[in-house]
């Protein structure tokens, strides 16, 4: 029978009934509590519904699925997004893919622990026992009391809020795992604490003492090996294509060779080589130069330089473009890329004559295929003995692969965002052309507000936070521009493939790192490479140089900014050099490097190796090899030799590091 309480609540009493109506009713009595009494008894609503109607069921199941995928859709949206801010602003290495496995791993590498693939994590020893060291265990082997010598015993870890941050109330289990992270400052070990007052506890402010005592050592003994290069000087053949001085050039590589390099590299200028005339070569001094080099049995990498040399470092020696291509220029002077005001940069040709007749009747293409099939002809001999292992393809100004948006001789000073390069005839008759395949003729224009060579991107309309960079004909604008760089790389690189068939090519990339922390990326843009914070810039020219089995040669910016430098021009070197090298690494290419800076001590040497064998790599990527370019010919410096012998051992994998 039913009674009413009186709070209004119907109960049902369980109670013997014998009526004719106890079989109607008895699915009542299956019936599930709701509201409060369902909350009570641990009697889901759903559960009843479900349970009563199969359809329903269905139904609120495929909401359910509905909602799940939402609810992860909106999770992985969240860590795509700090992934990407811990690539970019953290500068850590994490892999395309990266899950938060992955991120645990790279703040603990960060924090200066080892990471093993199994997920064993541990703090290596450092090699000497001199500086007062502190004991260390791995996680699989709790430090024992009787380990902690005669250490101080405190009742709690008293760090300063900046250096530990620990739950108010932690749980035992967060206790057991105390790890004190960050650069620069103190870095402690991980210590068992179960609980906190127990003896495996170290006197807190005797272990950080003894913490500052203790520098990074970076350890390359044992790491792969990558062979060195260094850059002969530029003045060894003058501009009839003659060896100078034999008697220093031997001098030069018989101390080359005292240091262990590998080989040596050496730019063959088309100014010389083609100086004569059209297809008149003239390889003689080069020739001889090659020879010496053999018979001090080093390597050797060749570098096709189709640029003008000529600079502040250059020791007054100057080599222009052929003459013959500079008396074209003066007719027809829109073969040189050209600025917003029409100046012409004479540094190298535009990639707007890549497929125009106006170089006596050849394209820029065919001239540049010209000279890299009269090398091949000429050095036969060296490539089949192995002596020429790779051949540098010039692809712009100072031999990279970019526009001369910041040229010093158009007045360019760092940190400068540059300036387009677009305004000669050629260039201007594709972008009208792209222009109208896109049905926006009047997009068929540079940017009129994107500054001078020296401005600063918030200077302008441009480049600025929320700029015209972003705008719907901003980036059809940059993505023609960009495209044009890309197009060139492919046009000279599928000749160059010919030319060179199974030898290693190289293209070498620049290193803009300034304004890189700028959302624009402006000085980037303006260099020919799409790369603002909220795009990847490098990866579809990666696909190209995939395509020809081309090795990328970075340009490390290994110079260290003061804090002043860094804040005025939004510089992160170290941001760029991780995007470039993993980009290139995903492809599957081949990387090289080479210093930017003609400045040296055993920092930046040591700042050299760790771009070179990246450390928390957990796909152990390292270059292929070094490329060192001298500030003059070693035997004219008092250059401390001990310091670059040891920069070598460690590209080797022969030196343990920075010596203490």
């Amino acid at each position: 029978m039913n009674s009413n309480n009186h709070d209004g609540t119907h109960h049902h009493h369980l109670q013997p009934h014998t009526d004719n109506t106890s079989s109607r009713s008895q699915p009542q009595q299956q019936r599930r509590p709701r509201g409060f009494a369902a909350a009570a008894m641990g009697v889901s609503t759903v559960t009843t519904t479900i349970n009563n109607n199969p359809r329903g069921s269905r139904n609120e199941r495929e909401k359910e699925k509905e909602r799940t995928k939402l609810r992860e859709r909106h999770r992985r949206a969240i860590t795509s997004r700090m992934l990407a801010g811990l690539r970019q602003y953290g500068n850590f290495p994490l892999p395309a893919r990266a899950d938060m496995n992955d991120v645990l791993a790279a703040l603990a590498r960060e924090a200066g622990w080892i990471v093993e693939p199994d997920g064993t994590t541990f703090r290596q020893s450092p090699p000497t026992s001199k500086l007062g060291v502190y004991p260390g265990r791995s996680v699989e082997s709790p430090l024992s009391s009787s380990s902690l010598k005669s250490f101080p015993v405190k009742a709690s870890l008293d760090f300063p809020p900046s250096v530990l941050r620990i739950d108010e109330s932690p749980s035992p289990a967060s206790l057991d795992s105390v790890v004190v992270p960050g650069r620069g400052s103190t870095e402690c070990e991980k210590y068992g604490a179960s609980p906190i007052n127990s003896q495996d506890c170290l006197e807190t402010d005797q272990l950080m003492q003894e913490g500052h005592m203790v520098e990074q050592v970076f350890n390359f003994l044992g790491t792969a090996y990558i062979p060195v290069y260094v850059m002969l000087g530029t003045g060894l053949i003058n501009k009839f294509c003659q060896l100078i001085d034999r008697d220093a050039v031997r001098k030069e590589l018989r101390l080359l060779k005292s240091l262990h390099v590998d080989g040596v590299f050496v730019d063959c200028w088309w100014g010389i080589v083609e100086s004569q005339g059209p297809q008149k070569y003239n390889w003689s001094g080069y020739r001889e130069l090659f020879n010496i080099v053999h018979e001090f049995e080093l390597k050797l990498q060749v570098g096709l330089a189709f640029h003008e040399y000529e600079g502040n470092d250059s020791g007054g020696i100057s080599i222009p473009l052929p003459q013959w291509v500079l008396e074209i220029g003066k007719e027809n002077k829109d073969i040189f890329f050209t600025d917003h005001e029409g100046r012409r940069n004479t540094e190298c040709l535009s990639w707007g004559v890549d497929k125009e007749r106006v170089l006596k009747g050849r394209t820029g293409a065919e001239v540049y295929f010209d000279v890299m099939r009269s090398f091949r002809t000429e050095f036969d001999d060296m490539f089949v003995e192995g002596l020429i292992t790779a051949v540098e393809i010039g692809l712009g100004a100072s031999g990279e692969l970019k526009y001369p948006s910041f040229s010093e001789r158009m007045g360019w000073r760092y940190p400068g965002i540059g300036e387009f390069q677009c305004y000669d005839k050629y260039l201007q008759q594709n972008l009208r052309k792209t222009s109208s395949l896109r049905g926006h003729t009047f997009w068929a224009r540079g940017p009129e507000n994107a500054g001078n060579y020296n401005s600063r991107p918030q200077e302008t309309g441009f480049f600025c936070e929320q700029g015209d960079y972003d705008s719907y004909y901003g980036r059809f604008f940059l993505q023609w521009y960009a495209r044009s760089l890309i197009d060139h790389a492919n046009t000279v690189l599928s000749l160059a493939s010919l030319a060179f068939e199974e030898l290693q090519m190289v293209v070498k990339i620049p290193a803009v790192n300034w304004w890189y922390k700028s959302r624009s990326h402006a000085a980037e843009l303006t260099a020919g490479y799409y790369n603002p914070a909220n795009r990847d810039g490098y990866s579809a020219l990666f696909e190209v140089l995939k395509k020809y089995s081309v090795a990328v040669k970075f340009v490390c910016s290994e110079l260290q900014i003061s804090s002043d430098a860094s804040d005025e021009s939004l510089a992160d070197p170290e941001g760029l050099t991780w995007q470039v090298l993993n980009s290139a690494w995903e492809q599957g290419l081949s990387v090289s490097g080479q210093n930017a800076f003609l400045c040296y001590d055993k920092e930046v040497f040591m700042r050299l190796v760790e771009t070179a064998k990246p450390s928390n790599d957990p796909d152990h990527h390292h270059f292929t090899s070094f490329t060192f370019q001298p500030p003059l010919p070693l035997v004219e410096r008092t250059i401390c030799f001990s310091e670059l012998n040891h920069f070598i051992g460690c590209m080797h994998g022969e030196n343990a590091g920075t010596e203490m």
